[in-house]
């Protein structure tokens, strides 16, 4: 689970209930069934109209995506790993590496392996891999960006929403009281409007952005350890090229595990 969306979408409803409370506006008031349909179907309306259906259809693993805690292979594993396979092709040839193979989880990697063990050009290799990046690039900003728009309308639609219900509440002004409320009442639409565009739909979309950029960079470490490994450099010289994806952080912790690594075979 990824525990910062959880507790963001939590925290985030509290915030507004909290404060609504405070400004002694009772909670009795948020149930307004006019608001919700004008801001969320109307939402879901307004995307349907901005996007095909294909795109529309992995709406929910983009949500699943958001919720739970994204797999990737630690970068200091995968360096370790590298190091490893490099060792291996310098002794015995890239053709070793078959036996190693079946082993990678990670799909992209495997693929790539497969490819540098097959004798395929290194440019070719390059290429093929770095398209497979783009596409996947592509795929995840058009997920976000149905989320962006999702943002985007709702705070106009809950607009929408609050003349709608001015125009129900002035029609009548016989009783103030029912006016008073009618008023208050309109304004529930945008509350629920700039809500959901600005605590929910413009946050998953920035989460999605993150999370591919995560995704990203760490299949461009693997592409740079994969030509390397086909090109025949050594271990050290593989550590220090994908060294440079690390933070300053990371680098620390990886010499250190290192060094206890060296001190342990001595």
């Amino acid at each position: 689970m990824e525990k910062s969306t959880v507790f963001g979408v939590v925290l985030g409803v509290i915030a507004v209930l909290v404060g609504m409370v405070l400004k002694g506006a009772g909670l009795g008031n948020l149930y307004n069934p006019a608001a919700f349909m004008i801001i969320i179907v109307g939402t879901v309306a307004a995307v349907m109209i901005a996007f095909p259906l294909s795109e529309l259809s992995k709406t929910g693993k983009l949500f699943k995506k958001v919720f739970v805690e994204q797999k990737l292979m630690p970068r200091d594993q995968l360096i370790a790993s590298f190091m490893e396979w490099a060792s291996i092709t310098r002794r015995e040839g890239l053709l070793a590496l078959e036996a190693k193979v079946d082993d990678i989880d990670d799909t992209f990697l495997r693929n790539g392996m497969r490819m540098i063990i097959d004798g395929n050009d290194q440019d070719f290799v390059r290429d093929v891999l770095l398209e497979d990046i783009s596409a996947t690039e592509e795929r995840h900003k058009a997920g976000a960006l149905i989320f962006t728009q999702a943002g985007t309308y709702a705070p106009t639609l809950g607009v929408l929403g609050a003349v709608v219900g001015l125009v129900a509440a002035l029609s009548d002004m016989s009783n103030m009281d029912h006016l008073a409320h009618a008023i208050a009442a309109a304004f529930i639409a945008t509350l629920l409007g700039i809500f959901t565009g600005y605590v929910l739909w413009h946050p998953i979309a920035n989460k999605l952005k993150r999370l591919s950029k995560r995704e990203i960079e760490i299949r461009l470490m693997m592409v740079e350890g994969l030509l390397s490994i086909q090109s025949g450099v050594s271990t050290i010289a593989i550590n220090q090229k994908l060294s440079v994806f690390l933070t300053p952080t990371e680098r620390i912790k990886l010499r250190e595990k290192e060094e206890s690594a060296v001190e342990q075979k001595a």
